[in-house]
């Protein structure tokens, strides 16, 4: 899969069948609409391609927002539609001005100019352009002026991919991991950078990596202790890890992320690392000693290592 970001140097695609969304978690229901994109282009010997946009449009449409949570970076959504088969994404710049562009400028001089699309896959309710005026209607209407074949996403589709990313959503932060990623249909994932923490699971014999997750608005899942696999310079780990705010130790409003992997010695500081997330072992709770921390968090790893062992 080719990405691009600079709408300037695009190529000329080959008879182009194109989508536009944000695809945020790119779960089952997506993948519906990926498979019809790259069947669609296979008929017209032509090229898939997803459109989208960043930053995020919520951001833009309404800054002090604070309460946008995504499933996915760019970068792992990068990496899954890559996974998928997808030939072209586009990574369009998303700005006040874009946004209150006329509709028919934006069909015209954005989807037209830019793409030149052989298809167009897009819901039926999607909406674009100055106080979103634009909608389906509008690209039915001017599809002979610019000769490209609509194709409708139906209702139900889409409705069950509006029903799925929420069901995602709260099952993560309700811990109930296995239908998060059962919806996904791969296993959550966490990116950031290793951290300095007070270092204080080395004199228990459990070091642990804190991470910093690179994109703020990534949605962290609910407080508790978790089975993973960590990939860190292209190996991969077992290990669990705890979410929370480590009530027992100094209970603060803060979540971190805490690693410990299994057989691993080695200094990482500063280093990047991606964290899947398994199974939820069990919720964070608060000790009444700290040696009851550390046969909970010895329990935690007999448990863990089972878990993993089985898949």
């Amino acid at each position: 899969m080719k990405v691009h970001h600079d709408l300037s140097s695009l190529p000329t695609f080959r008879n182009p069948v194109i989508t536009i969304g944000t695809f945020d978690g790119v779960h089952y229901g997506h993948r519906k609409i990926i498979a019809q994109l790259i069947t669609e282009a296979k008929k017209v010997n032509g090229e898939s391609v997803v459109i989208s946009f960043e930053p995020h449009p919520r951001l833009v449409v309404n800054p002090q927002d604070n309460t946008l949570r995504i499933l996915n970076t760019l970068t792992e959504k990068i990496n899954i539609l890559s996974e998928l088969g997808i030939d072209h994404f586009v990574v369009a710049p998303f700005t006040k001005e874009f946004m209150n562009e006329p509709a028919e400028h934006y069909i015209e001089h954005f989807l037209i100019h830019y793409f030149h699309p052989r298809t167009i896959i897009i819901g039926y309710d999607h909406q674009y352009g100055k106080n979103r005026e634009g909608n389906l209607t509008l690209l039915e209407k001017l599809q002979h002026k610019f000769n490209y074949h609509l194709i409708e996403i139906k209702k139900q589709l889409l409705d069950e991919i509006n029903v799925s990313s929420t069901i995602i959503r709260n099952s993560l932060q309700d811990g109930n991991l296995q239908k998060a990623n059962e919806l996904l249909q791969q296993n959550y994932s966490l990116t950031g950078t290793v951290i300095h923490g007070d270092k204080r699971g080395r004199t228990i014999g459990y070091p642990t990596a804190n991470i910093a997750l690179h994109n703020k608005y990534k949605l962290i899942p609910g407080n508790g202790v978790y089975a993973i696999k960590a990939i860190f310079q292209g190996s991969v780990y077992s290990g669990m890890m705890n979410v929370g705010t480590r009530p027992t130790i100094e209970s603060t409003d803060t979540v971190s992320l805490e690693a410990h992997l299994f057989d691993f010695n080695k200094m990482i500081y500063d280093e990047n690392i991606t964290i899947e997330l398994i199974e939820k072992m069990r919720n964070e709770l608060k000790f009444d000693s700290f040696d009851a921390l550390v046969a909970a968090i010895k329990n935690d790893e007999v448990n863990a290592r089972t878990i993993l062992t089985k898949l």
